[in-house]
């Protein structure tokens, strides 16, 4: 896992990059959603389902921000947020 810091003058973005199995095209709109429940393994068949992801999108969008992702599979997935730096 790589965790990259972007900063500008209005908002710091942070990414976070792993080069797992990555999520099928056709899985991807199934995240971030509350009302999907979504189940995967990741690459020592730990099952995930997707809570955690729920929570720091919540968080994220209390602070102001967004939260959002890019993933192919087989290669692995990017997860992304920002967070503006005015209160």
């Amino acid at each position: 896992i790589t965790v990259l810091i972007k900063e500008n003058e209005e908002q710091i973005v942070v990414s976070v990059v792993d080069h797992g199995r990555g999520i099928k095209e056709e899985d991807q709109g199934k995240l971030l959603h509350v009302d999907t429940h979504f189940t995967t393994f990741g690459t020592k068949n730990e099952e995930g389902s997707g809570l955690g992801l729920l929570l720091c999108q919540d968080f994220v969008r209390k602070n102001g921000g967004e939260l959002w992702f890019t993933s192919t599979f087989g290669e692995g997935s990017t997860f992304n947020f920002y967070l503006s730096k005015k209160s």
